[in-house]
């Protein structure tokens, strides 16, 4: 028998990157992302405290390979803080690929927390920058307000998800991923974030496990 979890006024809700670029017909798009958006919209319906990331770079930033001469795209180069893929230009600030999916409801956000707008360092993870030390202000956030569990949805197990995931756990949090409500590239690539979320004690859900 499924285990079922009963929802709080201390647990909260974090919908990562379900942005235009990142589904269907975007720059970046993440294989079945828009399948994802009902399903994130359900959960939204459970929680009564929810949070949004959103991608916002500035125009030019250093992780497009645009900005490396010769570079393509998913190459990559070494940045003051490690190895940095290079993507396709994606989620810039104020431009149509930023927005939010159409369909995703965020009438219910209490608060949207916007990363990777520093021009020299990437962003995947809702609590750290690449750099791993500069905050987004997520952890913050979610302390003042006295949330105990997170649970994740969105976009892509691989990157936003799986290093928030890490994070919020490093912070201390307890932390759950709702992985009939998370999208990730079609490869095999996701093994290796599954095997760190086992090692560092993190939680993986499905939405049904879910009880308002």
């Amino acid at each position: 028998m499924t285990q079922k979890i009963k929802l709080t006024d201390t647990d909260v809700l974090v919908v990562i990157d379900v942005q235009k670029d990142f589904c269907a017909g975007g720059a970046l798009a993440v294989q079945n992302a828009d399948s994802v958006v009902g399903p994130v919209n359900a959960l939204i319906d459970k929680f009564a405290n929810v949070a949004i990331s959103q991608d916002w770079h500035p125009r030019g930033h250093t992780s497009f390979y645009t900005s490396h001469p010769g570079k393509k795209p998913f190459e990559t180069v070494e940045m003051s803080y490690g190895t940095q893929i290079l993507w396709p230009e994606h989620a810039v600030a104020g431009t149509s690929g930023a927005e939010f999916h159409p369909d995703l409801n965020t009438t219910k956000a209490r608060a949207i927390i916007r990363k990777g707008t520093n021009l020299d360092i990437d962003s995947y993870s809702t609590f750290f920058e690449n750099d791993r030390k500069t905050p987004t202000g997520m952890a913050g956030y979610l302390r003042r307000n006295g949330f105990r569990r997170v649970f994740l949805c969105g976009i892509a197990t691989e990157y936003c998800v799986g290093f928030s995931a890490l994070d919020g756990r490093a912070e201390g949090f307890d932390i759950y991923v709702v992985t009939d409500a998370t999208a990730r590239f079609d490869n095999d690539d996701y093994a290796p974030m599954i095997a760190s979320w086992n090692e560092s004690g993190i939680n993986q859900v499905t939405s049904d496990q879910l009880e308002a």
